[in-house]
């Protein structure tokens, strides 16, 4: 079944038509949301009935909420079994997603617990000890934890596919064939994707049954609120030029993309030698340092954040004003998701592309 194509919020549809759990209403009334987005008005009702979903949805479409509040609203809080499983392709959208869940689950009695490589087991295994009705983690370490024990999925009802197309494309396809084949063969799917390719489709066929597929129009439409501009710039020049942009730029925050590690170190170095308030963010740098450092550009400690794009999948902070692609992105959908950084909340936002003559 396929529900049609809309981007705009469902007419005069409130949060309370949805029929959620009132304990979670309470939470998503307190967060300020009134009127459910195009994919959320689609999704909670089809998995409160019970539907496996597929959604074709990009970041900024308020996904994670269309799958956290249903899941929420119907969770168990007398049991403290692992109910529900979210796998996300980055530490930083595990975060974020599983802070969701948080928001959404503040007046419930539910445990939600991030699992994500790069931190140490303890606080996950004693987290596990205690009972996570709700988890949120990267397959590498899920896996870990279903190895080594500390994870039983066999009471699993929900069970969400996050960002499923950059989790294959980050080479995760056979973790999570691995982690599905652990699961009871009777539980709810939901899958998002921004895109459908054949790895994708094969796993929908697979492993979710009859689902409602639910599509938002697609972002490679950027958004309207976001000023698009580009330079012709010789790579020796890169430098002075992003100079030049901070000096006569007005804006609060910015992030600075780079296509290697290395460039995130050496880039951020160079700005901090001229003045600025920099720091860099990679898959390299501890997790905790990177938690740290997106906390600093949320409280305004640094303005600018020079980051890879796996980096910075999933970050949201509202106060960033500004994208410059240092380096030009892979692909239009990499693109896409890298300006969208800015322009959040209704914001305006400014993006720059640094173009290089071969």
């Amino acid at each position: 079944m396929t529900l049609p194509d809309e981007s705009t919020p469902a007419a005069e549809l409130t949060f309370a038509d949805l029929q959620i759990h009132p304990a979670v209403l309470q939470a998503v009334t307190e967060v300020g949301y009134e009127s459910p987005s195009a994919i959320q008005a689609k999704t909670i009702p089809a998995i409160l009935n019970g539907s496996d979903v597929v959604g074709l949805a990009q970041t900024g479409t308020g996904k994670t909420a269309a799958f956290a509040i249903p899941i929420l609203s119907k969770i168990d809080t007398t049991s403290k079994t692992t109910q529900a499983l979210v796998l996300a392709p980055t530490r930083e959208l595990a975060l974020q997603v599983a802070e969701a869940f948080g928001r959404y689950g503040s007046h419930l009695n539910v445990n939600v617990l991030p699992i994500y490589g790069g931190s140490s087991y303890g606080p996950q295994l004693s987290g596990l000890r205690r009972g996570a009705q709700v988890v949120v983690g990267t397959p590498g370490r899920v896996i870990d934890h279903l190895e080594k024990g500390s994870l039983d999925l066999s009471h699993l009802d929900y069970l969400v596919l996050d960002e499923a197309d950059e989790m294959l494309q980050m080479g995760f396809a056979e973790d999570v064939e691995r982690i599905l084949a652990d699961t009871p063969e009777y539980k709810q799917v939901a899958l998002f994707s921004a895109t459908m390719p054949p790895a994708i489709k094969k796993i929908t066929a697979k492993y979710l049954h009859d689902p409602v597929e639910v599509m938002v129009k697609s972002k490679t439409q950027t958004a309207e609120n976001i000023t698009q501009r580009y330079f012709q710039v010789s790579y020796p020049r890169k430098m002075d030029a992003l100079t030049r942009l901070l000096e006569v730029e007005q804006g609060d925050a910015m992030i600075v993309f780079v296509r290697t590690k290395q460039a995130t170190e050496e880039v951020a170095e160079k700005l901090r030698a001229r003045g600025f308030a920099a720091a860099a963010i990679n898959g390299d740098i501890a997790q905790a340092q990177r938690e740290r450092t997106i906390a600093q550009l949320k409280d305004g400690s640094i303005d600018i954040l020079v980051a890879t794009d796996v980096a910075a999948r999933g970050l949201d902070v509202e106060r960033i004003s500004h994208v410059v692609n240092f380096d030009i992105p892979h692909d239009p959908e990499s693109y896409v998701h890298r300006i969208g950084r800015t322009g959040r909340a209704g914001r305006s936002g400014t993006a720059f592309l640094f173009v290089t003559p071969r």
